[in-house]
């Protein structure tokens, strides 16, 4: 475990699957927490081959039974503009691996529509949050993965995360990717109880070394722009390979 209080604290697992599984702990423990204190869990989600993992191990025990599942909100950090049942979607990893299996009911899943014009999907998901979460919404967690360029959610290098950042979500263009996505923005992703990183894979060291430890340019380095306050809970689950020097 190496601590930043600035970067928030970072705990290194040997491998992907044990990154995968302190994710689901985590997760599962937020969760107590929140449905303990307020009766509910409200969380982004995100996509990526490490969530994924995790999510997996939500159909399986202990986790499947280890909360009230009904008591779950779930929402996500982002999407790419691509139909629901498109590989490509984030909504369709989740439901693939825990949503359908876990028959979590459709009015606790709020998705990004991606097979929407993009500026109408994000004024959508901006209501849907206003009406679900009010005014100023929050999460009780936020998950986050990481890109080997330092791209988190779908904050691009090259573009000030922070455009548009009152807006709470909106519609990117990836130049990198030839694609247009949905994002929610920083001040909505720092607004939470929890923030969690998970970060496998030593095409992230170079970015995670350069998140945490270099110059500040979240243009270049989007996943810095994620500092959410000091009461909040902030943490990184990586691998070796991603650790790199620091394990």
């Amino acid at each position: 475990m190496i601590r930043d209080d600035a970067c928030g604290t970072l705990f290194v697992y040997q491998t992907p699957a044990d990154v995968a599984k302190a994710l689901a702990d985590f997760f599962i423990d937020q969760a107590r927490n929140a449905i303990e204190a307020r009766g509910r869990f409200v969380v982004a989600l995100a996509g990526g081959t490490t969530p994924r993992a995790t999510y997996a191990l939500f159909t399986q025990a202990p986790y499947c039974d280890a909360i009230d599942w009904d008591a779950v909100e779930f929402y996500f950090g982002d999407e790419r503009c691509v139909p629901p049942d498109n590989d490509q979607s984030n909504y369709k990893t989740a439901y693939d691996a825990f949503l359908g299996p876990m028959r979590i009911a459709p009015e606790q899943v709020h998705r990004m529509h991606g097979e929407d014009d993009p500026q109408q999907a994000a004024l959508a998901y901006r209501r849907d949050l206003a009406q679900t979460l009010g005014d100023e919404p929050s999460f009780d967690l936020v998950m986050l993965g990481m890109g080997p360029d330092g791209h988190t959610a779908s904050l691009f290098p090259g573009e000030n995360p922070l455009t548009d950042d009152q807006e709470r979500v909106r519609a990117v263009y990836a130049t990198s990717h030839n694609q247009w996505r949905l994002t929610l923005t920083p001040s909505l992703l720092n607004a939470s109880l929890a923030v969690v990183f998970a970060v496998t894979g030593a095409d992230k060291n170079a970015a995670l070394t350069a998140v945490r430890e270099g110059p500040k340019d979240p243009t270049k380095y989007p996943a810095q722009i994620i500092c959410p306050p000091n009461e909040s809970t902030f943490v990184w689950l990586a691998d070796g390979a991603a650790a790199g020097s620091k394990r």
